[in-house]
């Protein structure tokens, strides 16, 4: 059973900073993709960044130059820097990981973690 554990939500002020971390476990043979999505009160789920083989990255246009995502594939960990935070980033973010473990690649999920930017 593959678990996504994510920490650092939180509260802050606008223009701050927060940084994300999440960190998968159970038996994985690869992880393909890693990001993360995020879902505010009344609205759709929606992709933020994203990091995959070879390093590529992708962010969604609104975050472009104010969040970075990186990965540390040996520790199957995905973090996500938010500096220049907006109360329009107030969300629940939600980790997400592409794995293949013993029997198949599938998609993941973590629990969610809150971030509030207050302004």
């Amino acid at each position: 059973q593959v678990q996504l554990v994510e920490s650092g939500g939180g509260l802050v002020q606008a223009g701050g900073s927060l940084r994300l971390s999440c960190a998968a476990s159970g038996i994985i043979i690869s992880v393909n993709a890693m990001g993360w999505y995020r879902q505010a009160p009344g609205k759709q789920r929606e992709l933020v960044a994203v990091t995959a083989g070879g390093g590529r990255t992708d962010y969604t246009d609104s975050v472009k130059g104010r969040f970075t995502i990186s990965s540390d594939t040996a520790k199957a960990t995905v973090y996500l820097q938010m500096n220049s935070l907006k109360p329009e980033d107030t969300a629940v973010y939600y980790c997400y990981g592409r794995v293949r473990a013993l029997r198949s690649e599938d998609d993941y999920w973590g629990q969610g973690t809150q971030v509030t930017v207050s302004s």
